[in-house]
């Protein structure tokens, strides 16, 4: 049960019914809470990030609450404003990808990355790859006429390997032990796809970096590149951050997770909210 102190601190943790009061009391250790549309999973969370701060003495900036927009991040710290006393600052309630580009600034020169990067958009992508178009050196997939919706789709094969956090070097040495041996024409003209997408997803890699250029997807990647490169990086995000909540867990793609999962690290003192109904 909750303390008459607690009570008495903030008055929200009164209209909490006794699910949702068990979440927020949560304290070490992993929680799945699992909870349909409507039913206070951000108040859940609002709330224990208020219950650590009022009740434990957790630092604001000594936890992570991570979630999918712009716009929910904003209205999540409108409400923890609201529901905290007046005083407390640099609360870590951000999208997956302005974190990665936090950090990234902060700390992705020791993985060789220029802190002044640029971030380009799908449109900003779009006009980079048609600029540098003739750097591919396409064959089976040379366009056949105008190259602009070939461009879009090629983009999006990219942005799906970087949601599995699958690197141009990983993907280079798949290809590079495709057989042609033995092989049929179907498979033989399979495998020759296969190697032109891995050469093009390294080409537009490598003229990203020499650009200082970075799209949003690998804001992430090179989050978990320098978090796991990098020891000593880690040590130190792994000791700041004691607690971490993550929002709409069901729409979590593999590096998305990958990146919550080193940041909870041994302790794991990770809760994470979903509704099941709304996974893919």
């Amino acid at each position: 049960k909750a303390s008459k102190e607690v009570k008495e601190k903030f008055k929200n943790l009164k209209k909490l019914n006794k699910e949702q009061l068990l979440a927020v009391e949560h304290e070490d250790g992993p929680l799945l809470v699992v909870a349909g549309a409507g039913t206070g999973k951000t108040t859940v969370l609002i709330n224990r990030l208020a219950y650590l701060v009022l009740e434990k003495g957790v630092k604001t900036d000594e936890i992570f609450l991570a979630t999918f927009t712009e716009k929910a991040a904003s209205e999540m710290i409108e409400r923890a404003d609201k529901i905290l006393p007046y005083g407390y600052v640099e609360l870590w309630i951000n999208t997956f990808h302005s974190f990665g580009e936090k950090i990234l600034r902060e700390s992705g020169l020791e993985i060789g990355l220029s802190p002044d990067f640029k971030l380009l958009d799908e449109t900003a992508q779009w006009v980079f790859v048609k600029k540098n178009f003739k750097e591919f050196n396409l064959d089976y997939y040379a366009p056949a006429g105008n190259p602009n919706k070939f461009i879009k789709e090629l983009l999006k094969h990219f942005s799906r390997l970087k949601d599995e956090n699958i690197t141009p070097d990983e993907y280079s040495d798949y290809c590079s032990k495709l057989s042609d041996d033995d092989k049929d024409e179907a498979e033989i003209l399979e495998n020759k796809k296969l190697r032109e997408l891995s050469q093009a997803f390294s080409v537009y890699n490598k003229l990203l970096l020499e650009n200082d250029y970075l799209d949003f997807a690998y804001l992430i990647n090179y989050t978990i590149k320098l978090l796991k490169t990098r020891p000593n990086i880690l040590k130190k995000y792994q000791e700041k951050f004691k607690y971490l909540m993550l929002d709409e867990f069901q729409d979590t793609n593999f590096s998305q997770y990958e990146l919550i999962k080193i940041l909870a690290g041994d302790k794991a003192n990770l809760m994470v909210v979903g509704d099941d109904d709304q996974s893919i």
